[in-house]
């Protein structure tokens, strides 16, 4: 039954696919390190520990990136990202979002907003899939 609506199996497009998804974790992973002043400033002045904060969410986010690119326990770093995403989206971006004045500020918040769903959508799928380049529709 599910043999002939079994999709074909492309493990190039699935790295390409975990290399693109992961690109903007390490990047933004990196930069927890090595620019933590940026960081500090875009947390509201109510979150206690900033600086620890941003070290830590730093270190979840390169290694749920890495278990993802790797597929080394890919859903696993699909639940980090998801922990990661969580926090930031509602209380970065969201918070900037409902206190923002300047329209142009807003919609960048806003986007920022609802690229963190996405993301967390995405992580989501691949706490459930994993990301082997099984067919979806295949049992297992």
């Amino acid at each position: 039954m599910f043999a002939e609506n079994r999709l074909p199996n492309h493990w190039g497009l699935t790295l390409a696919a975990r290399l693109l998804f992961t690109s903007l974790f390490f990047l933004s992973g990196v930069t927890h390190f090595t620019n933590v002043p940026y960081y500090v400033a875009l947390m509201p002045e109510m979150v206690p520990y900033p600086v620890f904060l941003i070290y830590v969410s730093g270190a979840v986010e390169l290694a749920g990136a890495a278990m993802i690119l790797f597929n080394w326990h890919p859903r696993l770093g699909g639940w980090l990202l998801v922990a990661f995403l969580l926090p930031v989206t509602f209380v970065v971006h969201g918070y900037e979002l409902l206190t923002q004045n300047d329209p142009t500020l807003w919609a960048s918040q806003q986007a920022h907003f609802l690229k963190g769903f996405a993301l967390m959508g995405a992580a989501l799928l691949i706490t459930q899939l994993g990301v082997t380049h099984r067919s979806a529709i295949e049992p297992g």
